[in-house]
């Protein structure tokens, strides 16, 4: 881990953001659900700030990603930091990254004093709950995620 190195993502960040967000959608088996652009992404994230990017570096190489953003716990009266999406490439899973990327993201909620920190995984990620159970958080089994899509939204 002595040449790693995590930093907030800039706009010229946009391709490799880019490339972890295919990375991630192949991993998950949903390659065919990507509509991000480059075009979109710099819109969104360095335009209107709708999200957040921090970018994983091993030896100046891009070894992954962090997406977040913030949402807000009525009963906390706080706001809490929501993990998106972390994703590393395969080669470098495994070698303290995800964790370090999980330090830096409690370091962020801390500064910003959000409530919480929330992110959900998917049922079949055996390696990532377990990785997530490691760092002490604990699943919300008794919730159900609901979604309308883009086409939903339209047609309401």
């Amino acid at each position: 881990m002595n040449d790693f190195l995590i930093r907030k993502a800039s706009v010229q960040d946009t391709p490799l953001i880019l490339n972890c967000i295919k990375g991630i959608a192949e991993y998950e088996k949903l390659s065919h659900q990507v509509e991000a652009t480059l075009e979109s992404l710099k819109k969104s994230l360095f335009e209107n700030h709708d999200a957040h990017v921090l970018l994983g570096f091993e030896n100046g190489v891009n070894v992954g990603f962090a997406l977040y953003f913030y949402n807000y716990s009525t009963f906390k009266a706080k706001k809490g930091l929501y993990l998106e999406d972390l994703f590393l490439f395969p080669e470098y899973r495994s070698k303290g990254y995800g964790k370090a990327f999980f330090k830096e993201l409690i370091q962020i909620a801390k500064s910003e004093t959000c409530g919480r920190m929330e992110w959900v995984c998917l049922d079949w990620n055996q390696p990532a709950i377990d990785f997530y159970h490691s760092l002490g958080a604990s699943s919300l089994d008794d919730w159900t995620i609901f979604r309308i899509d883009e086409t939903t939204l339209k047609q309401l």
